[in-house]
């Protein structure tokens, strides 16, 4: 068990932070996808403000959980369990093993997904709305993610 305060205090933050970035991807994720995100509907964004508001917040709440767990609490995490955290990639590939994310390739294709999302935004509907709809099928696995390691961290007693 890690005796650390200051790794716990941040634990306990980041699980907060977590837990409401998860709520607000899934509102807008539930709100954007109503329908399919089609290559027609990406033409709309320079007329529809709401729509155009709907995807922003989408591609900007899917990039911050995202960082987040993968850049924040999952280092951490591998600190408090007495891993080296180091970089990304072998951090994943450490979570995998662990159970706390499916697949490190899967967390890499939604990274760059998620970079594809904000450089395509606005050059090209096709891409764009392919992007959103492969975002909106990896919304799941995030949040199952980011639940994984908040369950883990539940079972030490750290929060």
């Amino acid at each position: 068990m890690i005796q650390d305060r200051k790794i716990i205090q941040r634990i306990q933050f980041l699980v907060g932070v977590v837990r409401k970035e998860c709520k607000h991807l899934a509102t807008t994720d539930q709100r954007l996808f109503l329908q399919a995100f089609t290559a027609e509907r990406a033409q709309l964004l320079e007329t529809d403000p709401d729509l155009a508001e709907r995807v922003e917040a989408f591609v900007g709440r899917f990039g911050r959980l995202q960082d987040t767990v993968g850049g924040k609490l999952l280092p951490l995490l591998m600190t408090a369990l007495g891993e080296s955290a180091s970089a990304l990639i072998d951090n994943l590939d450490r979570a995998e093993r662990l159970g706390l994310i499916a697949s490190a390739d899967e967390w890499m294709a939604m990274r760059n997904l998620r970079n594809q999302m904000v450089h395509e935004y606005v050059e090209d509907p096709v891409i764009l709305s392919n992007a959103l709809q492969s975002g909106h099928a990896f919304v799941q696995l995030l949040i199952g993610a980011a639940d994984k390691m908040i369950a883990e961290i539940q079972r030490r007693g750290w929060t």
